[in-house]
């Protein structure tokens, strides 16, 4: 059968870094604080010349790059964002035309921070069925734009990013020893939809308007819902959870990834953390931790990898995949 095979990965941030220090002080917090209840350290702001776009596009010559292959002989791609430079057209589009991918499909997909698990559960489906052979899976956010600078219990938790992964079709045998994207489970419930959400929108109120969370209803339904997602996905695979190697969940803040491993009876040694780095890059998150971690060596081939996610909506889901 075909599997969709990783054969590129790319990252990209702004130039700037902001340290908790670096916050205004009309916040009235502190890194200690900051850094004790959510394992951020620093995060990387979008600078005036910087956009969704522009991130975007940054990243997917990275992982051309890092995959030795031409951008016209991608067939579609995928930008996973919350934060699009404009309502219309997708943010895709773009980088579709600045990196010269002419033969390339492009849109967007909006799932929150659960947008990366969605749109390569996308790109897989476009791939096993033969509609494409090379997709182009982008997360890229600018969510600075939508914070309310004055709202310490919001703003301190984002930041700016963006990674890809570019999957090339490839014969597998069916087994979950294939290398490439083994199994997706995605969710969706619209009841909670005021739980995390912006202040805005076009139809509604014309403006983008401000990110508003539940914080601490998040917080249950993330180490309730991304653990029965990751369980639930190797269920179908046939495999125990001890047949994972990384967990590279969504990197919303250290609480929630401890909770997550403490459910699935993880150790500390086998999850790829980002948070004190990044903060919540949204959709960028689970990419960036994954390039984080080929980078760094701790990813190697051969090795099973589940990347759960909650977002707005509420949307969550996992990914497992052998690199």
């Amino acid at each position: 059968m075909l599997r969709a095979r990783i054969i590129g990965i790319g990252a990209c941030m702004p130039a700037r870094i902001v340290h908790n220090n670096d916050l205004d002080p009309k916040l009235e917090t502190s890194h200690e604080w900051i850094a004790s209840r959510t394992g951020i350290e620093q995060r990387y702001i979008a600078g005036a010349d910087e956009f969704t776009s522009t991130l975007a596009a940054g990243t997917a010559k990275n992982a051309l790059q890092n995959a030795g292959v031409e951008a016209m002989s991608i067939d579609l791609i995928l930008v996973a964002t919350t934060t699009p430079d404009d309502t219309m057209p997708a943010t895709a589009t773009k980088v579709q035309h600045v990196i010269g991918a002419k033969n390339a499909a492009a849109f967007d997909i909006n799932a929150a921070c659960s947008g990366f698990v969605y749109a390569m559960t996308t790109a897989n489906s476009f791939i096993v069925s033969g509609a494409a052979k090379r997709v182009l899976v982008i997360g890229a956010e600018t969510y600075s734009r939508i914070m309310d600078w004055t709202d310490r219990s919001t703003c301190v938790l984002f930041g700016d990013g963006a990674a890809a992964l570019l999957l090339e079709a490839a014969e597998g045998q069916g087994t979950a020893d294939d290398r490439g994207i083994l199994a997706s489970q995605i969710y969706t419930d619209g009841a909670f939809t005021h739980q995390l959400n912006t202040t805005g929108g076009v139809s509604s109120t014309q403006v983008s308007g401000h990110l508003t969370m539940a914080g601490k209803e998040i917080f249950r339904h993330a180490v309730g819902k991304m653990p029965d997602a990751v369980m639930r996905a190797m269920q179908s695979l046939g495999l125990p959870l001890s047949a994972i190697d990384w967990l590279v969940p969504h990197q919303a803040n250290q609480r929630i990834l401890a909770g997550v491993a403490q459910k699935l009876e993880i150790g500390d040694e086998r999850i790829i953390s980002t948070v004190a780095q990044h903060a919540n890059t949204s959709a960028a998150s689970i990419p960036l931790a994954l390039y984080t971690g080929v980078q760094d060596g701790r990813i190697k081939e051969g090795q099973l990898i589940a990347c759960p996610a909650l977002g707005a909506g509420l949307t969550w889901g996992c990914t497992v995949l052998r690199w």
